[in-house]
């Protein structure tokens, strides 16, 4: 099978992950907000409150990038943090009442423009697609951990 030659694999993958990105910005690009936000804002939707280094695994940037987001995402009303009452040495970051509602019209328009994919990745392919790719992604990992680009982690650097 050809694609289980490395540089294949790798270049349906990129392929997947660069339409997926450009589709989905297209979207976003009508709210003025960007995947790694998109991101962002789907982890906050939840109203749990999450500290900077699970924020920087689930948005796949490193703390100097996502310090930068978040600083824009708080400028403009959508975040706030607070002190994690837990660990008052850590910092959590929900959504303002603002940034609900703008998550909730942005969500809605992306699982709109998404639907027609819906079908595909529900059906049984789509449950086995995700599962190789959990398990792809555990593989290449090694640790378990989602990789972020930080120091010491291999997203985007030889190893």
């Amino acid at each position: 099978m050809a694609a289980s030659r490395p540089q294949e694999l790798l270049r349906l993958l990129t392929r997947a992950e660069r339409l997926s990105a450009r589709r989905m910005q297209q979207v976003l690009d009508e709210f003025g907000c960007s995947v790694e936000e998109w991101r962002v804002l789907a982890l906050l939707s939840d109203g749990q409150g999450h500290n900077m280094t699970a924020i920087a695994d689930c948005a796949f940037l490193p703390p100097p990038s996502l310090t930068k987001l978040m600083d824009h995402l708080v400028d403009q009303n959508l975040v706030y943090r607070r002190t994690d009452p837990a660990d008052r040495r850590r910092i959590l970051a929900q959504l303002t009442p603002r940034g609900q509602q703008f998550w909730q019209r942005v969500d809605r328009r992306v699982r709109a423009d998404w639907a027609e994919l819906v079908p595909l990745l529900e059906q049984d392919d789509g449950d086995r697609l995700r599962a190789l790719l959990s398990r792809l992604g555990d593989a290449l990992d090694g640790d378990g951990e989602v990789t972020t680009g930080r120091a010491g982690n291999g997203v985007g650097r030889a190893r």
